[in-house]
């Protein structure tokens, strides 16, 4: 229970699930973070679940899986680490306006072709794809990885920003490309307090 409870505490803010990925990890807007709530392959497979990467009954199955075999499923929580890094670097390069190391991307072009060696193209509204039958425990990161390569490859990259006010990383879906917060509810409230204070301040002073 404690571990379902951190992970659903955190803001799914990002607009897209590999931006919701990255930020697993929260802290101020510079600098190293602070927090993690991906501590361990259980949190991951809690993630996946809280995030719509995994039903339900797929996660039971990957906590099973992971009960049989510890070592594959620590293996693939270092590798969603390693994942997460790389993602980060790719996104906040692109929010800051930079290109990503070229290193970072043929490492992503490799877990996309790993994601899609596992997944299966099939029929809703549209095709698509997905990894119903993949049973094994780098399941979560598979739908992860394919979100940000069609993030990178098919949306608009100057939507891609960074929070003014924490480490978040959202993708901008107003009209006219002007939002600054990963929620007004959060880092927005926070900014509007903070220049309500120091304008009594100056007042007083004044």
């Amino acid at each position: 229970m404690e571990t379902r409870a951190g992970v659903t505490r955190m803001r799914l803010v990002g607009g897209n699930l590999a931006l919701d990925f990255v930020n697993t990890r929260s802290g101020p807007p510079v600098g190293a973070p602070d927090d993690d709530v991906l501590t361990g392959y259980a949190e991951l497979v809690a993630w996946g679940a809280y995030a719509g990467a995994l039903s339900e009954p797929e996660a039971q199955a990957l906590r099973r899986l992971s009960h049989d075999d510890p070592g594959g499923a620590q293996a693939a929580f270092v590798r969603s680490l390693r994942i997460r890094d790389d993602l980060d670097d790719v996104f906040r390069a692109v929010a800051a306006g930079r290109s990503p190391s070229t290193s970072v991307l043929a490492r992503l072009r490799d877990d996309e072709a790993d994601a899609l060696g596992h997944a299966r193209l099939d029929r809703g509204r549209a095709f698509g794809w997905t990894w119903r039958d993949d049973r094994t425990l780098d399941r979560p990161l598979r739908p992860v990885v394919h979100a940000a390569v069609q993030l990178l490859t098919t949306g608009a990259l100057n939507r891609i920003k960074g929070c003014g006010g924490c480490r978040f990383l959202f993708h901008d879906e107003s009209k006219n490309r002007s939002r600054r917060w990963c929620s007004m509810d959060d880092c927005g409230t926070s900014e509007k307090i903070r220049r309500y204070v120091a304008a009594r301040r100056t007042r007083a002073t004044g």
